[in-house]
């Protein structure tokens, strides 16, 4: 083979490997974003955290802000209990109620139709993280390692989801919406292995609330 021919095919392996590593690099790292999403939430089987809530405008400025606790028990059950302002989301794997005492005011769905590619759907343990999302890994940022979910359906709530880890145990979530507006979840005081009673997923609207939704 010529000197030149052959001197231009190692230039061309050369910078096709250079290529390919990146995208190696790119693959190997979206797994492994995967696998802590998969781990860290396998490992919220009964959790309780209390947690700090903000809602940030496309201006970067805090419009809402929220605290409460969080309780988790699998498979499907949840209770975010806001303090301030007080409201109540909860569900026993079955229905979800949106409960708001200042308006009177209870909001009842079945989850089936609800909770597909939500956050909800990722502590609650109902469906695989694939089956309603896109996982990749973003830059560590903040002593955080950061995972980007992004949904597979257009009918998503979220434009994507992005959660935040230290030492493979979540510490923040946090969505981007359509109307480019960002909620920011900080969770505080974590424990993992918690007890609850089932009771404590069940929710009857008192006497005076207005119930709306289905019958269940």
């Amino acid at each position: 083979m010529p000197r030149l021919k052959a001197g231009l095919l190692g230039l061309a392996l050369l910078i096709g490997s250079a290529l390919a590593r990146p995208a190696l690099a790119d693959a190997a790292a979206d797994a492994a974003a995967l696998a802590l999403v998969e781990q860290s939430l396998a490992s919220l089987d009964a959790a309780k955290a209390d947690f700090v809530q903000d809602l940030i405008d496309r201006d970067g400025k805090v419009t809402d802000h929220a605290i409460g606790t969080l309780s988790l028990k699998k498979p499907g059950r949840f209770r975010w209990d806001y303090s301030e302002p007080k409201q109540l989301i909860v569900s026993d794997g079955e229905t979800l109620w949106l409960y708001d005492p200042e308006l009177e005011q209870a909001t009842v769905r079945k989850v089936k139709d609800t909770l597909s590619q939500t956050p909800a759907m990722l502590l609650a343990g109902t469906a695989k993280v694939t089956d309603g999302f896109n996982v990749s890994a973003l830059p560590a940022d903040g002593g955080l390692t950061w995972v980007r979910l992004i949904p597979k359906k257009d009918d998503a709530d979220f434009k994507e989801i992005r959660l935040a880890f230290a030492g493979g145990v979540l510490k923040r979530l946090e969505f981007a919406d359509k109307l480019n507006q960002l909620t920011r979840v900080e969770l505080v005081k974590l424990e993992r292995n918690a007890k609850f009673p089932d009771s404590l997923f069940k929710f009857v609207a008192p006497p005076g609330v207005d119930v709306i939704g289905p019958k269940h």
